[in-house]
Order: structure tokens, then sequence, then C-alpha cells
């Protein structure tokens, strides 16, 4: 949207949108476009918009965000229940919860079973395992729940349930419908579902439901930043945690339950030493950056600053002082010094808090090649893998070979050899104000050339990582941010020889001829699988292959589709869109498992096992 609007929290968007009249509805989607080629002007708070010559509409966002329905107020004759205000709430940004500060002097009560534990972090909406498109937990006030019985597992609560089944026929209608025909209205019952599970205390399925929300707004306004495969996986995450909630105890359904909050616990001095730092550029719009260090053991701890912003800010974060203690390192320092924390506070996921008792002083630092980093190099790479797949930070520390590049859907990326292991190496982010693109294009100049890098693990068939650092190619005690830091000519050595023998990995199993059918039905719909065919030709193929099972999801997917039966009177009565919905959870969460195996498989790792200590 052209509009410079103010984030709209989901609630308010929900019943603006639910106030409409029959007529009205069926006009939303016109009135978003019509609305987002109107002249606008912000004062303060305000964002005033003039809708016509004689009809203004404001929002008022105290804070930045628009937390109330009475916030968006329009001169209409038919206010409050017209239709500019719902397409104003519908075209703005969707509100993420301010992130709660961390305790300054009292340690963290334990949480009663079912809530929601504190926050992640006070100015961190993305969660560091993937900061450029991270989706943020929504924050909830945890309603009261009874306390479990010792001898009896933990079960979801009646609202629970309700809110899940909500959340599943909102998310069903959805992929009944496809990007093209989930408008604002569609939006609106998802963005309510999302409402009802935050306050039924399920932070998880409500943050995925805003994401895939977010993504058909990006995919309906052909947004660059719009990548199927994340409304896909969102998407699927949505129905899949949906539908096994009601059933689920214990810690099934406190991982289903998800957390909006994480606690900070004390972890007394620490002696860190930086890694890098990535940008954070998200879809929901926050930007920052994120600095990875290390203990002495290898522990890694991240210092983050996320806020609301776009590519700008993203861009000057390296610049910016680090939010911990006293220090006045910036972002780029800490990545290249060391850091002494002293009443340190650390979240579950290893982010460094930032309370008014921790102190933290410069100290040096240490290169790549030298301890106690060096150590993050040493661990084998399948064992690296078997840790990014069963839970960890998904990071991985690689020595390679560069050898030249690979055409994929996306762009080029880089082949490197990494111990005989023929690899992918992508640009972590498309964004063109970060230099992930350029950066690489430049790598692949210089085939060859040996380097010691910090990727983040993208699961595929094939071995394949998403590049974050480098060491400099002239100089193995510097290293490159790559999303920060912008590789010169007069940086690369001169080409070398590419080793003899590599090649290209090997072609895919026909896995796509599933995964395509499923992204295709989250792109356009069941009905672009309903329409005749034979999916006979496809099922023989991916059963020659040992997809035996891959090729009856496909049978039943598009059988799903298709179904349509009529009534006495010989008219269609309306499709089965929940037998179309569990096909396709069922597809979509085959191929996310086939994928995880055959990922572990091209790494020569085992993703059942945890990793070697």
């Amino acid at each position: 949207m052209s509009l410079d609007l103010p984030p709209v929290a989901p609630a308010v968007t929900a019943e603006l949108v639910q106030g409409l009249t029959p007529r009205l509805r069926k006009r939303l989607d016109a009135g978003v476009t019509k609305l987002a080629g109107r002249p606008s002007v912000r004062h303060g708070d305000t964002v005033r918009i003039a809708v016509d010559d004689d009809t203004h509409l404001e929002l008022h966002a105290p804070g930045g965000t628009v937390t109330s329905t009475d916030a968006i107020r329009c001169g209409c004759l038919l206010a409050p229940d017209c239709l500019h205000r719902a397409a104003a709430a519908s075209a703005a940004p969707i509100a993420e919860p301010e992130p709660e500060s961390e305790p300054q002097s009292q340690p963290q009560p334990q949480p009663m079973p079912g809530a929601v534990p504190a926050s992640v972090g006070e100015d961190a909406p993305a969660s560091p395992g993937g900061p450029a498109s991270a989706t943020t937990p929504i924050a909830a006030d945890t309603p009261d729940t009874e306390s479990a019985s010792p001898t009896e597992p933990d079960t979801p609560t009646p609202d629970q349930r309700a809110a899940a089944q909500a959340m599943y026929d909102a998310a069903a209608a959805v992929l009944e419908a496809g990007t093209d025909g989930a408008g604002a209205v569609l939006q609106a019952e998802l963005l309510r579902a999302a409402h009802t599970a935050r306050i039924s205390g399920l932070p998880r399925i409500a943050a995925s439901a805003v994401s895939v929300v977010t993504q058909l707004r990006a995919a309906r306004c052909a947004d660059p930043a719009y990548r199927l495969a994340e409304l896909t996986a969102a998407l699927r995450d949505v129905l899949g945690t949906a539908h096994r909630l009601p059933g689920s105890i214990g810690p099934e359904l406190a991982a289903l339950r998800g957390t909006a909050r994480q606690p900070y616990a004390p972890d007394g001095s620490l002696r860190l030493y930086g890694l890098f730092s990535e940008p954070v550029l998200t879809a929901t719009g926050y930007a920052g950056a994120v600095t990875w260090t290390a203990d002495a053991e290898g522990r890694l701890y991240t210092v983050s600053d996320v806020l609301p912003g776009g590519p700008g800010r993203a861009v000057g974060a390296a610049d910016r002082a680090v939010r911990i203690g006293d220090t006045a390192l910036t972002h780029h320092e800490l990545s290249r010094a060391g850091l002494a924390v002293s009443g340190a506070t650390v979240s579950p996921t290893g982010r460094l808090g930032a309370g008014a008792g921790v102190r933290a002083v410069r100290a040096s630092g240490a290169a790549w090649r030298e301890d106690p980093l060096a150590g993050l190099w040493a661990l084998p790479v399948a064992d690296q893998v078997s840790r990014a797949l069963t839970g960890g930070d998904g990071l991985l520390f690689l020595d390679v070979t560069l050898t030249g590049t690979v055409r994929e859907a996306v762009g080029d990326c880089l082949l490197a050899d990494c111990d005989g292991l023929t690899l992918r190496l992508a640009a972590a982010h498309d964004h063109p104000a970060l230099p992930y693109r350029d950066n690489l294009r430049l790598l692949s100049a210089v085939p060859g050339t040996r380097l010691r890098v910090v990727a983040r693990l993208d699961p595929s068939p094939q071995p394949r990582a998403l590049l974050l650092a480098t060491d400099h190619p002239r100089d193995p005690g510097a290293h490159l941010d790559l999303g920060l830091d912008r590789l010169q000519h007069a940086d690369l050595p001169t080409p070398a020889m590419a080793p003899a023998g590599s090649s290209p990995a090997p072609d895919e199993a026909p896995l796509h001829l599933l995964r395509r059918r499923v992204h295709q039905a989250a792109s356009a719909g069941r009905r672009v699988l309903a329409f005749p065919g034979d999916s006979a030709n496809d099922s023989r193929r991916l059963g020659r292959y040992g997809f035996a099972c891959a090729g009856d999801l496909l049978d039943e997917l598009h059988s799903a589709a298709a179904d349509r039966s009529r009534d006495v009177f010989g008219r269609l009565v309306p499709a089965d869109i929940n037998r179309f919905a569990h096909a396709w959870l069922a597809a979509a969460h085959y191929t996310e498992e086939v994928d995880r195996s055959l990922c572990a498989a091209a790494w020569g790792a085992d993703p059942a096992l945890p990793p070697s200590p």
C-alpha cells in the first residue's frame, strides 16, 4: 500500500469488518484499493486521509499503534459503520504487541500451567533464529487457569479447544479461496481467530495466523517480499497446530500452545567473543540487527536491537550502540571485539537481557581461527546439521572452497566444496538495500578461494545454506558480515582454478510433483486442483521412486478438491472444505518431513539423533 499508515491491532480490524453490512463487505476489497490511492498526511500520532473532497478519515495511534476502534474516525454520513474505517484498518500493517521489559530487581515468578511465560526481549520482536523473515509471537494477557492436578497431565481448556476450532475453520476458508480470493473479509476472520487464540493462551497459533495474513496482503499487492513458501509454511503451521491441539496433553500441548514471553534467568558473569552481526528486516515492519557472540565453551549468545522500522533502520543498525550495560560498542564493533558481562540475564534462546543490574564493558576479541572461536568450526558438519534439525539455532560453521555458481528459481547461488560435499550457498535476504546478493555475486568471481563461513541451514533435499558471514578473502584474521558490509573488487584474491571433479548436486527426487500441488493450492485455492485432469501419471512416477505414500496423498488431494455433490434438485452443494483442508495438511506435512529427512541424508546427518558432545 502507498499509504503510510500506523499499525492496527488485529482485534480492531476484525471488529470493524464484522460491523459492516453484507453489501459493504462485498465492496471492502475495492474500498481498500481505492483508499490506497488517496492523499494522506501525518501529524504526530495522527494520520489524516482525504477520502474525497468533503470527507476525511483519521487514524489516531498514540504510541505508534491503533489499539481501539474509536481511534479510527470518519466524517462520512455512514460512520461509524462505514466502509472507510474498515478499509483503513485492512490496509494498515498488523500491529505487534508491545514487548514487555525485563524485570529489573526481582526474580521471575513461575508461570502456572497453561500460562504464557515472560517476554522474549524488551526490544526485539524477532527470533534470532531467523531474523530476516521472523514472525513475532503475539504477547497476550494470559487468562487465569486452574493448576492441573499433580497426578493428571495438562489438557487444553474448553476455551482453547473452541479457539483452535475457530482458527481451523478460518484457515480452511483461506485455503479454499487462495490468495486471490482471500480478501479483507477472510483476513479479518483469521485475525479475529488470532485474537481469540491470544486471549485463550495460544500465542503460537495466533502468531502464525498473523503471519498468514501478512503474506496474503503481500501477495495481493504484488509485494516483492512475498514468498509462496513462507505462506505455505505459515498456513501449514496454523492448520496443523489447530488440528492437533484439542487432543494433545502434557509436553506436546505446551509446545503447541507456544510462549509469548520468555523468562530471563540470572547467568552470573560471562566472557563473550564477537562472532558476526546480521540485519533484521521482517515482513511485519520491524528492522534492526542481531549480533552473535560465543563464550569459551562455544555457547552462543545474542544481543539484539529490533524496533519498528524499514530497510534504512536495518542498514544503519550496525552503527548503533548495543543496548547492554554501559558499553558504547556498536554492533559492528561487538562482532569483532569481546564483552565482559556481570550480573548477566539470559533468555532460553540465548538472548542477553539489558536490565538495570547488568554491567558490561569492552574486552578483547578473537579471530575465527583462534581459540576459543575456532572450536565452533571443529564440530563435524553432520553433527551441526543434526543440531539444527532438532531445534538448535540453525547456524552452521563451515570451511568451504568456492567452485562456481548455479542458477535457481530465486536467483544464482554459490557452489562450494565442503569436505567433499557439494554445497549451495544462497543469499540470506533478497531486499536490494541489503548487500547479500551483491556480495555473493563478487564471491562467485573467485572460484577456488578457500573460506571459513557462517551460514544458516536451509532444509532442502540438497545441501543448502544461507550465507551470513565469511572471513575476509585476503585477510583470514578479519571477517565480513555479508548483510551489512560490502565487498569491493580490491578485497578479492586472484581467481584460482576450481577443484577437479566439482559438479552441481544431482537432480531432486520427484517429490516436487506433490510439493508443487501443495503450493498451488495455497496460492490459488481448491479450485486450481479441481479442474478435470489425470494425476495417475504423477502418482505412478512417485511410486517408481519409492514415494508410494506421496502418490496416495496426491490422489486424495485432487479427489478432495474435485469432490462436489448435488442435492435432490440436482444443484451443486457447497464443497467440503474440511476434507480438502485435511488432505492438503497431510500432503504439506508429508513433504515437510520428507524434505527434512532428505536434507539430513544429503548432509550425512541423522535428524533423529542429538549431536555428539
